[in-house]
């Protein structure tokens, strides 16, 4: 399912948190996790100890590249480690891409501060233009339930939520969890009252979820259709996550456009900030950083 996941770390306690999540996929999956910490060149970090000029940061990093490869030593998971020095979401992206990682798992919160960054910001960058899936984890997130159990895998019949549905259905397959099939018909600020083609999209939505589940079942994964008819698609997602013990959101970055029904990158951004659960965001392998 994974065989190479690239881990940012801060050192801060989200990522530490976190990690617990990864070291749990990775020791299911007997995946390489590659430990990075970027020392941010956009902060003078260049000191002189004695008659030595160091980087403070490439320390710091050190440090905490360290630490994480002997948490995941102690689970026998196998880890690679480095720090680089660049912008943070840019630094990450490149390195995903020259190690051929399939999978970066990162948190959404990390420190604050003037002196290091590793926030949401970031991840949000992050999954807007990273070409491989992105496992973005908060920190309410931890513990997570390992190995998932109910997957929700928001669609609109796009093909890049089909690639995302796909993914989730591999997941699922691994895991013998079943997958949720949600449309969200997004009725905006007038209410599905004032919509006088509500019921046409109301319909669309359940074919998609219909189609998506027979897809499901024919890959072997028991598969749950709904349908949520709400002001935003942000919203019903989150509150589906909320009623029916979700533990893993899969979807795309990218979905239609237009008023009638949507999976925008927003859409996306907005789960990974608020969702009370992992978030695996998948873009199309069209793509590009």
């Amino acid at each position: 399912m994974f065989n190479r996941i690239l881990f940012p770390t801060d050192g801060s306690e989200g990522a530490d948190a976190a990690f617990g999540h990864v070291l749990d996929v990775a020791a299911d999956t007997g995946a390489t996790v590659h430990i990075l910490n970027v020392a941010d060149t956009t902060h003078d970090s260049v000191t002189r100890i004695g008659g030595d000029v160091i980087d403070v940061l490439e320390r710091q990093g050190e440090t905490f590249v360290e630490a994480a490869a002997e948490r995941a030593a102690d689970r026998g998971v196998e880890t690679e480690t480095a720090v680089e020095q660049g912008g943070v979401a840019e630094t990450i992206i490149a390195y995903a891409t020259d190690r051929d990682a399939d999978l970066i798992a990162m948190p959404t919160r990390g420190r604050t501060g003037l002196d290091r960054l590793l926030l949401g910001s970031t991840t949000e960058r992050v999954v807007r233009r990273s070409p491989v899936p992105v496992l973005s984890i908060g920190p309410d997130d931890v513990p997570a339930d390992y190995p998932y159990r109910n997957i929700l895998a928001p669609t609109d019949g796009s093909d890049r939520a089909g690639a995302a549905f796909d993914r989730a259905l591999e997941i699922a397959r691994h895991d013998g969890a079943t997958v949720h099939a949600l449309a969200v018909v997004d009725v905006g600020i007038i209410g599905a009252d004032g919509y006088a083609g509500v019921d046409a999209l109301i319909s669309g939505a359940e074919q998609t979820v219909a189609d998506a589940a027979a897809t499901a079942e024919a890959a072997g994964v028991e598969a749950v259709e709904a349908v949520e008819v709400g002001a935003a698609a942000a919203h019903g997602i989150h509150s589906y996550v909320a009623d029916h013990d979700v533990d893993l959101v899969v979807m795309g970055t990218r979905g239609r456009t237009g008023v009638e029904r949507y999976l925008l990158g927003s859409v996306a951004e907005h789960t990974v900030r608020t969702a009370p659960v992992p978030v695996l965001t998948v873009p199309d392998a069209g793509d590009e950083a």
